[in-house]
């Protein structure tokens, strides 16, 4: 069975878009191919900084003969419905077959195509891919005609390898034709080599110092870099993103490892990775007794440096030294203002042309701090205001203006280089927390406060202009702000009154917003039944409890447990099962006699004995059922509904409802709203599913 082999060869690829392309090609590549009707045992993609290659192993020498036959119209239809017939089969009527049906004579066209080869059918579908190919970013080369647009390619595209079973497959992009020969690395092995397969062409890459799997060539870097550190006695800090990023810039990887001045280590260590890591793409090393960064890195080099590497290490060293330089000057000069002293320069920053300045949103931080401090154990409001209040000001210092990912964390090593309270200091750095499902929780009392007030600030301000996100558009990141509220309260198990936290919010806007209460906690519910959807929890349940108005997330949550641990029994299954019987023959009966039924608060003469078992049942059970749920016993509230499973079993089996006598109809199906009332009592049945 024929294999195909595909290489694109180009200038450098972006790493960003390496994995992903890869990835195309074969989705692009293996779909045509199957609508083609090609068949194919495997297809494997492989990408390089220069290259994009794909096998597909198993094809067929060829498409499979087809023959199809299409009824068209009676023989005696009108001329046009049988021109239309015999252009869309495209045939002659000399060609089509009458014959007799059931439903009268009718015109069959039998339509036969032989197969072709698969190369043939390659020479059509290979072009049109490479034409159309979806780069997030790409450069029109080559020259458009009449007929064909240029060629656009994220960089040149300078050769095509193109063979099915050692056979070039011959077909042409821009004056670029598919042949049988590739290059080997530019530097190290210039010029092109004749491949007839895939097991030569990674054989002959690897001879001219190319390493075709992307994961070989990250575990080359790791495993060296690791040595190298070992060697110097330190510790490399594994980074997956960086890893594959690197191994995406370079075709032969060679790690080697350099130094820096160690009096940059007063700067930040924050800032001195980042400047390792983003700018210069180096891997960062730490001492393994004291864990702190040491004033050694690992690059990783595209060649073999004939002088074992002392050239290309003393020129990544000096350009390192350079940014670090920079960054010591920024630390250096931020270090001499004062925090509290650039907070003026913060109502130069609008915020949102609705919703103020940056020193507006501060303002109503520090307010909203002090508030929540009631709420939340061992925190001061007036520590909590003075956090809020500096929070954003390190937004306006140089070293945050060059390097935006570590705001908040140099507003913490400002506040204790001014000697702060440490509480306060680190809630300057936890106030974005949790940034992410991923990212930790701030559990600090202040912290938590400082936190809260940001992200409530946020979703008040936005909902309250009405700027709801919409769809899969959330432009202000109000999802990720309501999550972590949400966590923020429960993985802290505060006992907030949402309800009351979000008017007072409101409040600190000054008139500026509508109150959006409502909407805002309607929100929070949708979130918190996505997030608990995605640790396991029953989305209904979640529901049901929410129907009850309550606003307290961490009584919600261990409501919705002991609902959840409830269903789970026996009792709870047919406690459930008889609740849906009693609010389904209500909704019927009232709907047929035009009126609602009110639960049944007295005992009248003349009951039935399980009529009497079960009103006194409700009875007992809706005060026991009250002092559980005032003393946040759910568990216990639970019990309680249990006790109801069998006088409820027992009402239905003896007693009819729809009884002939109007009067006792009518109090049967009182008796039915009690149940659904007491029921409902500790959470919403009607909004539990099955």
């Amino acid at each position: 069975m024929p294999d195909l082999l595909l290489e694109l060869l180009s200038e450098e690829i972006p790493a960003r878009m390496q994995a992903r392309a890869a990835e195309d090609l074969k989705r692009l590549v293996t779909a045509a191919l199957k609508e083609a009707g090609l068949s194919f045992e495997a297809a494997a993609a492989h990408v390089t900084p220069r290259r994009l290659a794909l096998t597909v192993t198993g094809l067929p020498p060829a498409t499979p003969d087809v023959r199809e036959e299409r009824r068209g119209p009676r023989a005696d239809a009108p001329d046009k419905a049988v021109e239309g017939f015999l252009r869309g089969a495209g045939i002659t009527r000399d060609a089509c077959e009458e014959r007799e049906t059931p439903k009268g004579t009718f015109l069959f066209a039998v339509i036969e195509r032989p197969g072709r080869a698969t190369a043939d059918m390659l020479t059509d579908i290979l072009p049109a891919i490479i034409r159309k190919f979806p780069w997030p970013k790409a450069q029109r080369w080559g020259s458009a005609s009449a007929t064909m647009e240029a060629l656009r390619w994220v960089r040149p595209l300078n050769s095509i390898l193109c063979l099915l079973d050692g056979a070039v497959v011959p077909f042409d992009i821009d004056g670029i034709a598919a042949g049988d020969r590739t290059e080997g690395h530019r530097f190290m092995a210039p010029g092109a080599f004749a491949v007839d397969g895939f097991n030569g062409y990674k054989a002959g890459l690897l001879d001219h110092k190319v390493i075709l799997d992307t994961g070989r060539r990250m575990t080359l870097i790791a495993d060296t870099a690791r040595t190298l550190a070992s060697a110097a006695g330190l510790d490399w800090v594994e980074d997956q993103a960086l890893l594959a990023e690197v191994a995406g810039l370079v075709e032969w990887p060679v790690p080697m490892i350099g130094s820096f001045d160690p009096a940059f280590l007063t700067v930040p260590e924050e800032v001195l990775i980042l400047t390792m890591r983003q700018d210069q793409k180096y891997f960062v090393l730490r001492d393994p007794v004291t864990g702190r960064l040491a004033p050694k890195f690992i690059f990783v080099a595209n060649i073999e440096p004939k002088d074992g590497g002392t050239a290309v290490t003393a020129g990544n060293e000096r350009v390192l030294t350079a940014r670090l330089a920079d960054a010591k000057f920024f630390w250096d000069q931020d270090l001499k203002t004062p925090l509290a002293a650039r907070l003026p320069q913060l109502a130069d920053i609008v915020f949102h042309d609705r919703l103020g300045t940056v020193a507006d949103r501060v303002d109503r931080m520090a307010a909203l701090a002090g508030a929540l401090a009631d709420y939340i154990p061992d925190c001061r409001p007036e520590t909590a205001r003075s956090a809020a209040g500096l929070a954003k000001a390190d937004l306006v210092s140089s070293m945050v203006h060059e390097f935006p990912e570590v705001q908040g964390v140099m507003g913490r090593y400002y506040a204790m280089a001014e000697g702060m309270d440490a509480a306060v200091a680190d809630a300057i750095r936890d106030h974005y927390a949790p940034l992410g499902p991923g990212d930790a929780c701030p559990t600090a009392p202040v912290s938590v406060a400082v936190a809260l007030a940001e992200k409530l600030d946020t979703l008040v301000g936005f909902f309250g202009i009405g700027q709801p996100p919409t769809g899969s558009k959330d432009p202000y990141a109000l999802r990720r702000a309501a999550l972590g509220v949400i966590r923020l309260i429960t993985e802290n198990g505060l006992r907030l009154p949402l309800a009351g936290i979000v008017k007072g919010a409101t409040s600190f806007h000054k008139g500026a917003v509508e109150d959006p209460t409502g909407d805002l906690l309607a929100f929070l519910a949708d979130r918190l039944t996505v997030q608990q959807r995605e640790l396991g929890v029953r989305h209904d349940l979640i529901d049901a409890v929410f129907a009850k108005g309550d606003d307290d997330l961490v009584r919600i949550l261990a409501r919705v447990a002991a609902l959840d641990a409830f269903l789970k029994t026996d009792d709870g299954e047919n406690l459930h099962a008889g609740y849906k019987r009693a609010a389904n023959i209500l909704r019927i009966e009232e709907k047929k006699d035009g009126t609602s039924y009110s639960p049944l608060e007295t005992r009248p003469a003349g009951m039935e004995p399980a009529e009497e078992d079960l009103f006194d049942a409700l009875a007992a059970a809706t005060a026991r059922a009250d002092a559980a749920l005032d003393a946040e016993d759910f568990a216990a509230a639970m019990a309680v509904l249990a006790a109801l499973r069998a006088p409820t079993d027992r009402f239905f089996d003896d007693v009819t409802v729809n009884a002939g006598d109007a009067d006792v109809r009518q109090r049967r199906l009182r008796l039915l709203a009690r149940i659904r009332d007491a029921i409902d009592h500790v959470a919403d049945f009607g909004k539990i599913e099955g």
